[in-house]
């Protein structure tokens, strides 16, 4: 059995862009970025970006030209493809991107906060895919770590 999976959170680096297939198929297109942060031999903080490019078909791409906006945090799941063809120079070109499955909006609106979850479905799915923050585990403020606070193995309860 093979698997070819991603998961991936992170930050939209520019708003989603839609088109229409000649089929009529919606299709919309965004990237990601990821960072890495480690401590180098010299003791230095070094911070590593990665940029994903995503692409959205049908509802689950309509959904994210309505919600996602640059800067949006965002929990991905798809499959990574390579795709090739021949530019207009001759050359040989190659985009790798991950062909979204599953996604959860993880940015809070308001101040009870909210997370929106869509699936990809081949049939239009209902808006019953999206959850509220009364259905996810809460967390008191003092427990949950800034952004800015770096996590080490003491931290850790077991």
């Amino acid at each position: 059995m093979d698997l070819n999976k991603a998961l991936i959170i992170g930050r939209l680096t520019r708003d989603p862009e839609s088109r229409t297939t000649p089929n009529g198929a919606n299709v919309c297109s965004f990237s990601i970025a990821t960072n890495y942060v480690y401590t180098s031999a010299a003791g230095q903080k070094v911070e590593q970006v990665e940029y994903h490019n995503i692409i959205a078909w049908r509802k689950l791409g309509e959904i994210a030209q309505q919600y996602l906006k640059k800067g949006s945090r965002v929990y991905i799941e798809g499959r990574i493809q390579t795709r090739s063809w021949d530019a207009k120079d001759g050359s040989k070109k190659n985009r790798t991107e991950i062909v979204l499955d599953n996604m959860i909006m993880l940015d809070s609106k308001g101040i009870g906060g909210s997370a929106r979850s869509a699936k990809n479905e081949s049939s239009e799915a209902p808006s019953d895919d999206l959850i509220s923050s009364a259905d996810l585990p809460t967390v008191n403020q003092e427990q949950q770590p800034s952004d800015s606070e770096e996590i080490t193995v003491e931290d850790i309860p077991f």
